[in-house]
C-alpha cells in the first residue's frame, strides 16, 4: 500500500513539473510576471508533494529509497526541486526556474518509464554514515546542477550583449554580474556539501568494508569532480577566474558529476553499481 500510494504521490509531483515547464516556456515568451508566479508554485507544491511520495517509498522499504536506478534519479530530482526552492528564495533569480523545471521534468519522467525492480533487502544500505552521504552528496550535486543552469545563463546572456543584435536572451535575463554571483554561491555552496558528502562516504566505507577508500570507480570520478571545483574555487580567489571561464568550468565540472551519476555505475562498475540495477 505505501509503495502504489509513494508511486502515484511521485506521477502527481511530475505532473506539477511539467505544468511548471509549460508555465516557465510561456514566460519566457510573454515575460507576465503572474505567469512566472505560478510556474513557481507549480513546481514548490510538486516537490512537496514529490517529498511525500519518497517518504512512502521510503517507509515501504524502512531505509532511504535509494536502492536502485529509479529511485536514484526522483531522489536526486528531490533534491534539485528543493535546492532550487532555496536558491530561488535568496537570489530571486527567476529563470533558473526554466532550467530546473526542465531538468525536474526529463528526470522524473525516466523515473517513471524505467522498470522498477526492487533490490531485496540490505542492512548495509542503512546507519547515519549512509543517510548522511546520501543526503550530503545529492544536495551538494544538485546545487552544483544549478550552479550549471546559472552558467548556461549566463553564457546567454553575455552572447546577447556582444552580438549587435542582442536577441531574445537579452532582455529576458538579469545582469552578467548578478547571474556571476549566483553562480558562484552555488558552486561554494555546492562544493561544501560535496566535501562533507565525500568523508562521510569515507567514513561509511571504512565502517562496511574496513578501509577508506578502495579505488572504486566511483570514488575516482566523485574526487575527479571535486577537484574541478576545487580548482574553480582556487582559480577565481587568486587568478580572478570570473565570468565566462568560470561558468564554463561550471559546466563541465557538472557534466562530469552526471557521468559519475549515471555513466560509471552504468558503465564501468564498481561498488555502487547495485543503485543502477
Amino acid at each position: 500500500m505505501a509503495i502504489q500510494t509513494g508511486n502515484t504521490l511521485l506521477q502527481i509531483a511530475f505532473l506539477f513539473y511539467v505544468s511548471s515547464l509549460a508555465g516557465y516556456l510561456l514566460f519566457l515568451v510573454r515575460q507576465k510576471e503572474q505567469i512566472q508566479k505560478i510556474s513557481f508554485y507549480l513546481i514548490a507544491i510538486g516537490v512537496g508533494v514529490h517529498f511525500a511520495g519518497m517518504v512512502f517509498s521510503g517507509a515501504a522499504i524502512r531505509s532511504l529509497p535509494v536502492q536502485n536506478l529509479v529511485q536514484n534519479l526522483s531522489m536526486a530530482a528531490l533534491a534539485l526541486g528543493v535546492m532550487f526552492l532555496y536558491v530561488r528564495y535568496k537570489f530571486n533569480l527567476k529563470m533558473l526556474g526554466l532550467f530546473t523545471a526542465m531538468i525536474l521534468s526529463v528526470t522524473m519522467l525516466a523515473a517513471l518509464l524505467l522498470p522498477d525492480t526492487q533490490a531485496p533487502p540490505n542492512e548495509a544500505l542503512k546507519g547515519i554514515w549512509f543517510y548522511c552521504h546520501i543526503i550530503l552528496i545529492f544536495a551538494g550535486d544538485a546545487t552544483l546542477g544549478l550552479a550549471c543552469g546559472a552558467g548556461i545563463l549566463y553564457l546567454l546572456q553575455e552572447k546577447g550583449i556582444k552580438d549587435r543584435n542582442p536577441g531574445f536572451f537579452f532582455k529576458r535575463l538579469p545582469s552578467l554580474d548578478f547571474l556571476d554571483t549566483v553562480s558562484h554561491a552555488c558552486i561554494t555552496t555546492g562544493f561544501f556539501l560535496l566535501t562533507l558528502g565525500l568523508v562521510t562516504g569515507f567514513v561509511y566505507a571504512k565502517v562496511l568494508w574496513g578501509k577508506f577508500w578502495s579505488w572504486d570507480f566511483k570514488e575516482l570520478f566523485s574526487m575527479g569532480a571535486w577537484l574541478v571545483y576545487a580548482v574553480l574555487l582556487h582559480l577565481r580567489l587568486y587568478a580572478g577566474w570570473r565570468g565566462r571561464k568560470s561558468a564554463i568550468m561550471t559546466i563541465v565540472g557538472f557534466g562530469i558529476i552526471v557521468f559519475t551519476f549515471l555513466g560509471v555505475n552504468l558503465v564501468l562498475g564498481g561498488h555502487h553499481q547495485e543503485f543502477t540495477k
